[in-house]
């Protein structure tokens, strides 16, 4: 297996990552700002309250976008399992 061909699975692997990670660490980190915002306007220094927000948004999100995320992932696995036999090679 040449340096090629590991760089370019590392690559693959992690853009896969970045792909299903990052609408939800986005949905997070949105979240975290108005809430924090909302927070200093208000005076509440209520930790808590961040966590709980960001949980329930981030479910919702997961929820809202796992026909994808679950189709994103097989067409991956697919991928990678089809390429193995050239990969061993």
């Amino acid at each position: 297996m040449s340096y090629a061909v590991v760089v370019d699975l590392a690559r693959n692997a992690l853009m896969f990552s970045l792909l299903i990670g990052g609408p939800l660490l986005a949905v997070a980190l949105v979240v975290g700002l108005l809430v924090s915002v909302l927070q200093a306007a208000t005076q509440i220094q209520e930790q808590t309250l961040v966590v709980v927000a960001k949980f329930f948004a981030v479910g919702a999100i997961f929820l809202i976008l796992l026909p994808w995320l679950l189709q994103t992932a097989v067409k991956f696995t697919t991928e990678l399992l089809r390429s193995l036999p050239a990969l061993v090679s």
